[in-house]
């Protein structure tokens, strides 16, 4: 069975489970995880290197990679930047300081994949599957992000004017969202990124900046907001049951907090 066919089957099925999530946040249902399709590569990394360097500089439309398995490489500091990663496979790849800035990673595999301190501005990812991965200092300003990163490490990672709201215009298969559930966002800078609806329950957001972010409708369920910065941030039906806020002189900054759902089972700082 080839992969794109696995693919539209497992969408299929997740609709079936639950009609209200998004099937790319459902995907790891029946997905064999250690099958040589999700583990393999079929590139060593000279040929990834050759291929990208082929393609004519300053070309926006860098290389097609689309649907390559390139698991457990070592594809450290290349430049995928531009390039279609459309349904590619990098799960545990290391892709530390590599760039990818306005590339296409839409329903691309990255289960515990290491991006420390890769910058993936402006890309596009969509549906992309993100478990575990760790983006410590990565750069995400002005991504569009509608990816699962539950497990992932976001320490100190840049998300300035990201985009992780719900996708309300395309709801065939089901509310598409950033998912970042149990991720670890401490020190991270999300000012001015859009949150509207993302699901950040349980996520440690301590000393995190959330200057001017929507957080309209957002699930803050549990979340740890301890010295979190959120002047300025739109709490109108964010879900704040047993989340950890920041101190009352923060909160007073922050707008609608008035209008935040189950305000009144939020933990306040001793």
């Amino acid at each position: 069975m080839s992969f794109r066919l696995a693919f539209a089957l497992v969408s299929v099925a997740a609709l079936l489970v639950d009609p209200t999530d998004a099937v790319s946040q459902d995907m790891l249902y029946g997905v064999d995880l250690n099958g040589p399709d999700m583990t393999a590569s079929e590139m060593t990394r000279a040929e990834v290197d050759t291929l990208l360097k082929a393609v004519p500089q300053g070309d926006r439309n860098s290389a097609d990679l689309e649907g390559k398995r390139l698991s457990h490489l070592d594809l450290s500091g290349l430049d995928f930047s531009g390039g279609n990663l459309h349904l590619a496979r990098l799960n545990r790849t290391n892709l530390k300081g590599a760039r990818f800035d306005r590339a296409n990673l839409n329903q691309a595999w990255l289960i515990e994949a290491d991006l420390t301190e890769a910058s993936l501005a402006k890309a596009s990812l969509l549906g992309t599957q993100m478990h575990r991965a760790k983006l410590g200092g990565a750069d995400l300003r002005g991504a569009r992000i509608t990816a699962d990163l539950s497990g992932a490490s976001l320490i100190g990672a840049k998300l300035a004017g990201a985009d992780l709201s719900a996708d309300m215009r395309n709801q065939s298969m089901g509310l598409m969202r950033g998912v970042l559930k149990s991720a670890d966002l401490r020190n991270a800078d999300l000012s001015g990124a859009n949150l509207a609806r993302a699901d950040l329950e349980f996520a440690r957001l301590q000393n995190a900046n959330l200057t001017n972010c929507n957080l309209n409708k957002a699930d803050l369920a549990g979340a740890d907001l301890s010295d979190a910065n959120v002047a300025g941030a739109d709490f109108t039906e964010t879900d704040l049951a047993s989340a950890l806020l920041p101190s009352a002189a923060a909160l007073a900054e922050a707008r609608n907090l008035d209008k935040a759902r189950n305000l009144n089972l939020a933990r306040r700082p001793r």
